[in-house]
């Protein structure tokens, strides 16, 4: 029986020892191997007296240690946080002040970076990294610096912590901290264990898939390349990608049959060029992290011929939401689907009664997926985790669903349709508009390559409509702007037009790859002086 998430590789050890679980460029390790690994690095951590429910921070790329590091705090009773390696010192500081990290496992790059900082780490003891060589223990500031040979060659002890059930906490995913400070997700091995279940079972995972796994581990759309894979015995492929390039180059030599992506990475690959049949060995993709255009979805289509698309929606927080199987994908354009497996969404109005067809409403999922709440933040907790909706008045209400803050309606067959997020619905003389439909007309014209849409003051209209984008042309900024300009007005009623067009040479991501919205907003809220308007 899979309860803990350790189990996802023991199981798969136990019935196909020899099959390849792992690959990081020529290395490769089977099940039986990372299933010996794994149990190496928890005795290690039994070793340092790691207790119950004790946090772990781990800020590193996508290594074999991140992935043995992760999974063997579940045999211990640990609870892992990934770290995204893309972030700085001090958001790292914030994550591990947050919820008590006291062990962070990275490499000597990126703690030379926190060194200046350690002694605002109010909990940190240990530092244990994994390219260091040296079998020697350094103390920096109270804090002992373990070298990752060293750390292995630990003597081992007797487990004397463990997981018990499976609402034990698994894992604390932070945010990416686009809407301020990073809140820390919790996950308990029930969440992550059926969250691989619930998404093997719809893209018919196998242990003939190869998964290429190009997103963040820190990410749960990132990580559930890994446990989905682990779960089926299938072989999960890491990759830290310079160029989007790589990621055909991983494609072609590992023969790749499932790939997992957001919709940036997916407008860069659609701009490259692809050896001739370099996607036919894979079997589906799947886009979530925000809508994909169909501009886009139809030429990935073309450059993937034998792949099924799966696009779908999914909250940090209920881990996956919905998705659209593929065979209803050129009959509900624009949908992002129904309820995936152990999974029930409803569309609410603010009363919490159920909205009627093709009225929006704000999407609320519910079961057993839905995770245990942020760390450390109660009122953010109870902003987002609320009674669910329609539990029976016989018994007391205690089961909780989250109210993602997106807008969405259903159509009469129950199929979802992103509207917008509640708070960034765009109002321009009177018309509420959303900026998703802008952004598909944009991704239309073939010279943009990324561009957002966002709303700023504007004293007259009460917000203008800003376009900010990204290009692949070599033509002057401006007969691009006057071409999209045109492009607009040929597909968008008058008052959908964006007021102004900035043609940037890269637009801000996030740590997960999305575009941050937040912060273009931040940087052209004052787009429009008082003397312009």
């Amino acid at each position: 029986m899979t309860t803990f998430i350790h189990d996802l590789i023991s199981q798969s050890a136990e019935k196909s020892p020899f099959n390849i679980a792992l690959t990081l460029r020529d290395q490769q390790l089977s099940y039986q191997e990372l299933q010996e690994y794994i149990n190496s690095i928890a005795d290690s951590y039994s070793a340092l007296a790691v207790k119950r429910h004790q946090r772990i921070g781990i800020y590193l790329p996508k290594t074999i240690e991140n992935v043995v590091s992760m999974f063997a705090c579940s045999n211990v009773g640990a609870v892992f946080v990934p770290i995204n390696p893309v972030l700085k010192a001090q958001q790292v500081l914030h994550i591990a002040n947050d919820c008590d990290v006291e062990i962070i496992i990275t490499n000597k790059a990126r703690f030379k970076a926190l060194q200046s900082l350690l002694s605002s780490f109010t909990k940190l003891t240990t530092v244990i990294l994994t390219d260091s060589d040296s079998n020697e223990v350094d103390t920096i500031m109270q804090v002992s610096i373990i070298s990752w040979p060293n750390f292995v060659k630990l003597s081992p002890c007797e487990l004397e912590t463990k997981p018990l059930t499976g609402n034990d906490i698994a894992a604390i995913l932070y945010t990416s901290g686009s809407t301020g400070k990073p809140k820390g997700v919790v996950l308990s091995h029930s969440n992550i264990v059926l969250g691989a279940k619930s998404v093997a079972q719809y893209l018919e995972n196998s242990a003939t898939d190869k998964i290429l796994a190009v997103l963040p581990l820190s990410f749960d759309y990132g990580f559930s390349q890994l446990t989905t894979s682990f779960l089926v015995g299938a072989e999960c492929v890491l990759l830290d990608y310079l160029l989007p390039n790589d990621v055909i180059k991983a494609i072609i030599k590992y023969k790749i049959t499932g790939i997992a992506a957001v919709p940036p990475l997916w407008s860069q690959l659609c701009k490259l060029n692809w050896l001739e049949g370099a996607g036919k060995s894979i079997r589906y993709f799947t886009n979530s992290g925000g809508a994909l255009s169909n501009t886009n979805l139809g030429q990935l289509r073309i450059l993937m011929p034998n792949a099924a698309p799966y696009l779908m929606y999914g909250l940090t927080e209920a881990f996956r939401s919905t998705y659209l199987p593929p065979n209803e994908i050129d009959n509900r354009i624009g949908s992002m689907g129904k309820a995936i497996p152990n999974a029930e969404v409803l569309v609410i109005r603010k009363d919490g009664s159920e909205c009627d067809v093709d009225e929006a409403g704000e999407l609320v999922h519910k079961g057993p997926l839905v995770s245990l709440g942020y760390w450390n933040a109660a009122d953010k907790t109870a902003e987002r985790f609320k009674p669910a909706p329609g539990q029976l008045k016989g018994i007391i209400p205690t089961e909780l669903a989250v109210f993602s803050g997106d807008s969405v309606k259903r159509d009469k067959d129950g199929f979802l349709y992103f509207v917008a997020r509640t708070d960034e619905m765009l109002k321009t003389s009177g018309y509420r508009i959303s900026p998703m439909e802008i952004e598909e007309v944009l991704y239309q014209h073939d010279q943009i390559t990324e561009g957002a849409i966002i709303g700023v003051p504007h004293i007259e209209l009460g917000q203008a409509i800003l376009a900010i984008v990204c290009t692949n042309s070599q033509d002057d900024l401006n007969l691009v702007e006057k071409s999209l300009l045109k492009h607009c007005q040929k597909q968008l009623a008058n008052y959908m037009i964006p007021k102004k067009i900035i043609v940037l040479s890269e637009l801000p991501h996030n740590a997960n790859g999305k575009i941050d919205r937040n912060r273009l907003n931040q940087e052209y809220k004052n787009f429009y002086s008082e003397s312009e308007k």
